[in-house]
């Protein structure tokens, strides 16, 4: 930050106009008097340095700084917005592709309406906060949509039937080594039916979440548009920030297990 504060400084207009100025004065004085032409280049740095150093020690300029930083900051999350809802569509059914599409046109809005509208400390948090909110609205979708499809596709009825099958079997088995054997495939078969059931029960749950989502960044759109922020509003999106990001890491892990299984 400190190093993009004096590059900042440095190349500030109004220093590089002063620099220019001070260059040309120093050229004129030393093509006029040429004894002087030693300390006259030197003099014209050395104004140009102290404007930068008045710079670095100006308010105005620093907050100049931060608001670039800023704008650089919600341009980037803005991107990345964009770069993962692209990536997003490649797994998102006509469904959730038209519920990500409203999330996107919402969110544009809410980035029109902070480089239009008046700028404040508070409004540039919650739209930075909101554009966090969409990056993992769009993440957690990402791992939702592909989970979704994998559990769509496992047919538990041919497990459920091999542990009725199994379960009939034991019935008959007289061997006491053979009956425990086929007493572990059966808990193991129930440990599959029982994952896959907590699975899209999580998966319910995570659905219900992105409405969530959605419904946050609609509503928030209308509040940051009306110039309505507030603290609490903030503090309602960190918690849904965390939450989607906690959530979406226990689907991406498990999809790296799944992978390297």
């Amino acid at each position: 930050m400190k190093s993009r504060l004096l590059a900042s400084a440095l190349f500030r207009l109004r220093n590089l106009g002063i620099l220019l100025v001070a260059l040309g004065v120093a050229f004129f004085a030393a093509d006029a008097i040429p004894d002087i032409q030693s300390i006259a280049y030197p003099a014209a740095l050395g104004v140009y340095i102290i404007s930068v150093i008045q710079s670095l020690g100006s308010k105005k300029f620093h907050e100049e700084f931060r608001q670039k930083q800023k704008i650089k900051q919600i341009q980037d999350l803005n991107y990345k917005c964009l770069k993962l809802a692209a990536q997003a569509k490649k797994h998102t059914n006509a469904t959730y592709s038209q519920k990500l599409n409203k999330v996107i046109e919402n969110k544009n809005a809410i980035v029109d309406s902070f480089f239009r509208g008046e700028k404040s400390f508070l409004k540039e948090k919650i739209v930075e906060q909101t554009l966090n909110l969409v990056i993992s609205y769009i993440k957690l979708l990402t791992n939702f949509c592909i989970r979704s499809r994998e559990l769509s596709n496992v047919d538990v009825s041919e497990v459920i039937e091999r542990i009725n099958k199994n379960m009939r079997k034991l019935n008959f088995v007289n061997d006491a080594n053979a009956a425990e054997d086929l007493k572990k495939v059966i808990e193991m078969d129930e440990k599959i039916v029982n994952r896959l059931k907590e699975e899209k029960a999580e998966i319910e749950r995570i659905g219900t979440k992105l409405d969530y989502m959605e419904s946050t960044v609609h509503m928030f759109k209308h509040q940051i548009m009306s110039s309505i922020e507030t603290e609490e509003m903030l503090e309602t999106l960190e918690t849904a920030v965390n939450e989607a990001t906690a959530l979406d890491n226990v689907l991406e892990e498990r999809r790296r297990n799944r992978v390297n299984a």
